[in-house]
């Protein structure tokens, strides 16, 4: 599990209109800069794990995974639609709730964050060496460029590049013209349905949640309108 920051214990998180999830406030902020912090929400961080799991026949190593992200459960949810998070100690392998997962980015260059996306972008190399009919096989290099352009598009057009964005870029990463057989991947995703569905649910209950305290404001008012109208109409008549 992350450990290298021990004050950090609460953030505060926003849905973009990007619809990805965007730190706002958190515990730590001599360590941790806010701006175009993204977090990445339960649905999101089982579509990683989805991708990922192709990458276990190639040594894939789940202490990369543990070691690059910080678990947080939702503690409370705020009328202005953001969200109250607060870390949780498990590792994330292990956490049984629904988690955001905040990338441990402290050093950016030689974190555990990035040693996560070094070692998925081997592997992520590897198995398209070992799976696709190439003349000349790839390197980490070329993936690497590719993510950097469209990085450097974002950026051009004034947009933060979300890590799940970032992560998802590497592992579906494929060189134009070639493709890959997606029917082993489609079938562990359908296994895993009831997963992701319990997982999209977070999203429902978020917009309930936000939605109940407009909802019951306005059942309240149309009683009162209700109350006052029956007052008038049952009113006894002037003699």
């Amino acid at each position: 599990m992350a450990k290298g920051s021990p004050n950090l214990s609460w953030c505060k998180a926003r849905l973009g209109s990007d619809m990805n999830w965007w730190v706002s406030e958190i515990s730590d902020p001599i360590h941790w800069d806010t701006d175009g912090l993204g977090i990445i929400d339960p649905k999101q961080f089982q579509y990683i794990i989805d991708l990922i799991e192709p990458l276990y026949d190639y040594g894939f190593l789940n202490e990369y995974l543990d070691k690059a992200f910080y678990a947080f459960v939702i503690e409370k949810v705020d009328p202005d639609k953001s969200i109250q998070l607060k870390r949780t100690q498990e590792s994330i392998l292990e956490c049984e709730d629904q988690f955001f997962a905040l990338p441990d980015v402290i050093d950016e260059e030689k974190g555990p964050y990035a040693d996560f996306l070094d070692h998925i972008s081997k592997l992520r190399i590897k198995m398209l060496n070992a799976s696709l009919d190439m003349v000349q096989n790839l390197t980490v290099d070329e993936l690497e460029e590719n993510i950097r352009e469209e990085q450097n598009k974002d950026f051009m057009e004034g947009r933060n590049t979300h890590y799940f964005s970032e992560i998802t870029a590497i592992l579906e990463y494929i060189p134009e013209g070639f493709e890959l057989d997606n029917e082993e991947v489609e079938e562990a995703a359908d296994e895993e349905a009831p997963l992701l569905n319990e997982l999209s649910d977070i999203d429902e209950d978020l917009e309930d949640d936000i939605e109940a305290d407009d909802t019951m404001k306005w059942e309240e008012e149309e009683e009162e309108n209700t109350e006052e109208d029956f007052e008038e109409t049952t009113s006894p008549p002037d003699e």
